[in-house]
């Protein structure tokens, strides 16, 4: 009985055989695998949420969840959809009217990438009143900034 050494990956991708079958406990709280049986226009919203990726640091970041065989050309369109592509660096980030679909209890962030997305969501979802304030504070007079505020 010969068994090969696990990859150094955190999420073999379900596709690989050698691996010992896992009871259905175990697979219902690996995070890996419950972002795998997710469709993989999620996965990307899901990913792009949190910071901007370039086409082949995606690819790589989803292969590491492991990529089903019908998803594997569709990144391409799926990209066109959900993100906005900046000339400058090459890169992708998620459209605006996206951030509102999103689950912050997603099985895939980790309690970092949960925190994270709270403040960028919290940044969207109310301008912050100090970022408003202080650039009309800074453009007044300071007689101006002191004097009580006209109704």
């Amino acid at each position: 009985d010969v068994r090969r050494a696990k990859s150094h990956t955190s999420c073999p991708a379900p596709e690989d055989k050698r691996t010992k079958p896992k009871k259905p406990a175990e697979n219902e709280q690996n995070p890996c695998s419950a972002v795998y049986r997710r469709p993989y226009r999620d996965r990307v919203i899901h990913l792009l949420a949190l910071r901007t990726y370039k086409k082949p640091e995606l690819l790589a970041r989803l292969k590491r969840d492991g990529v089903m065989q019908k998803d594997k050309g569709t990144l391409a369109k799926i990209l066109q959809q959900v993100a906005k592509w900046n000339a400058k660096d090459n890169s992708f980030s998620l459209k605006e009217h996206l951030f509102q679909t999103l689950q912050t209890d997603w099985p895939g962030y980790t309690e970092v990438d949960r925190q994270k997305l709270k403040l960028i969501l919290s940044g969207k979802s109310a301008p912050s009143q100090n970022s408003t304030n202080t650039s009309q504070a800074t453009s007044l007079a300071p007689s101006e900034r002191d004097a009580p505020a006209r109704p």
